[in-house]
């Protein structure tokens, strides 16, 4: 039904966003816990001080006393920090940056360091098969595909996709596995046409006791690694017959915005189960030096909480079911919103157009936000500050003019609408390298 369309919830997130409460705001709470108490004993000092010490009339001590507390109105204070997260939510959502909070708002601008997952997010999550090489002299290509792709028909894996697509490609025969396990990490196991076929990592074949891995394989995997591919070895009936290489392809805007993450001062780590070789290849033309390569999906929430423990405030940005725990143990999860269902309700940050550059808008816009709301707090408090010693009748004491009270309440009605313009000039917030700047 309607309100459960994606668009209803993109709608709903927004409105919960900007109706939320950023940790700053508690800062202007609590200063508007003693800020009113204190303005109270203010005024009634001052009128009192007038009227039995300056020796003034009771309609003047009166009026001194109505100025103090219409000037010192904490209105400013109080919209502060609620008008430039309004502003600021909405402006993310027309730049694709669905913000879920004001707490993630402002947690943004204080990341020191984002943690990409591999596959979907830095690549097109699309792999595609590129090499077939057979280790046996009795195995072709084509039937060493017809088995695998037979063998990964069972599984919804983006590298069972590349191999089942491949193989329909080349309008090969497959044929229906009797039996199929996945194991996670590893590969996946199945029985076709009798045959028992192994596919995965070579942690996987020697856990296995696959026969016929040596140097020789070896050399071919490494050599698959360094070009940024990925080596799956393929195994049947207890016997290694062949080893494929998958590639995915970067995202092109991948290297541009790594470089621009580095620039605003954000160290940049890759997360992926790829061996170290292949890792290190799809980092380099990311221009990414930190990677955390081999590592299983349930280990992902553990290498985000070692950088929390050294101190970093860390940003994870992945699309996957795998990543929708540590994008919850993140101090700022970030979903790539073409991924997984179960990774956008984790994220704190979903990036709708499922484009990196969305990741530069939504920290940049974080920061433009905080600087905001910090404005608004110091002219708000600055207003104060300038204003209640005039009310009071600090100017007459030397020749000057009183502040007659309506003037007050205009001139407290106008910081609340210099806050208010302050906040509003977010709308026009463009995020770094946007073109229509």
């Amino acid at each position: 039904v309607g309100q459960d369309t994606v668009l209803a919830r993109i709608i709903t997130m927004v409105r919960e966003a900007q109706g939320s409460k950023a940790p700053i705001a508690n800062l202007a709470d609590r200063i508007s816990l003693y800020f009113v108490p204190t303005v109270i004993v203010l005024a009634i000092l001052a009128g009192l001080a007038w009227y039995f010490i300056g020796q003034a009339e009771f309609s003047f001590a009166l009026r001194i006393f109505i100025a103090v507390l219409v000037i010192a109105c904490p209105c400013a204070m109080g919209l502060a920090t609620p008008t430039s997260i309004m502003v600021g939510t909405g402006r993310g959502a027309q730049l694709g940056v669905l913000v879920k909070s004001g707490e993630a708002l402002e947690m943004a601008h204080k990341v020191d360091a984002i943690v990409f997952d591999k596959t979907g997010t830095l690549t097109h999550g699309r792999p595609e098969l590129t090499d077939v090489h057979p280790v046996v002299p009795e195995m072709d290509d084509a039937r060493i595909l017809s088995l695998v792709a037979s063998a990964e028909s069972g599984s919804e894996h983006p590298l069972a996709e590349a191999i089942v697509n491949a193989a329909q490609d080349k309008r090969l025969t497959l044929a229906e596995p009797s039996h199929f396990e996945a194991v996670p990490g590893r590969g996946i196991q199945a029985m076709v046409r009798d045959e028992k076929v192994l596919l995965g990592n070579r942690e996987f074949m020697v856990e296995q006791n696959i026969t016929g891995l040596g140097m020789a394989v070896e050399q071919i995997a490494h050599g698959f690694a360094g070009d940024g591919k990925t080596a799956l070895y393929c195994a049947a009936d207890g016997k290694l017959v062949a080893l494929l290489a998958i590639a995915d392809r970067l995202k092109p805007e991948v290297p541009a915005t790594i470089s621009a993450l580095e620039g605003m001062g954000v160290k940049i780590f890759m997360l992926t189960g790829d061996n170290e070789i292949t890792a290190r290849a799809i980092a380099a033309q990311a221009g990414i030096s930190e990677v955390f390569a081999q590592v299983l999906p349930d280990q992902k929430v553990e290498k985000v909480a070692a950088l929390q423990a050294e101190g970093y405030r860390v940003a994870m940005v992945g699309d996957g079911i795998n990543d929708a725990p540590a994008l919850a143990k993140a101090d700022v999860g970030i979903a790539m919103g073409t991924g997984i269902d179960v990774a956008i309700e984790s994220g704190d940050i979903v990036l709708m157009k499922g484009h990196l550059s969305g990741l530069l808008a939504a920290l940049s816009l974080s920061r433009a936000t905080m600087r905001n709301i910090k404005q608004n707090l110091f002219w708000a408090f600055i207003y104060n500050i300038i204003g209640i010693p005039v009310a009071a009748g600090v100017l007459h004491l030397f020749g000057g003019p009183t502040l007659n009270p309506m003037i007050a309440g205009g001139a407290m009605a106008m910081s609340s609408v210099s806050v208010v313009s302050n906040a509003l000039r977010l709308r026009f917030f463009t995020p770094p390298g946007d073109s229509r700047r």
